[in-house]
């Protein structure tokens, strides 16, 4: 149960981060923040599935998730050198 409200709590933050940056017009760090807020979802999802028993779903929802992460970290990247 805990783990359920911390992937809440780090999806929320992350929504009101990238809501946040919008606002701002600071487009480079809400792309960031959405990326992180869709890694987060889809790793809640991937334990989700695992937890009913849908495998296939579940590990194409890790994939997601690692791809989505990667993409997180190439933003940041970016971000940081330019």
């Amino acid at each position: 149960m805990k783990l359920k409200w911390i992937m809440g709590l780090a999806i929320t933050a992350s929504a009101a981060a990238a809501l946040y940056f919008i606002i701002k017009l600071n487009l480079e760090f809400a792309i960031l923040f959405m990326l992180i807020m869709f890694t987060f979802t889809n790793a809640a999802r991937t334990i989700m599935y695992r937890n009913e028993g849908l495998m296939r779903e579940a590990k194409w929802m890790l994939w997601m998730a690692l791809g989505f992460g990667v993409g997180s970290i190439g933003t940041l990247a970016y971000i940081l050198l330019f």
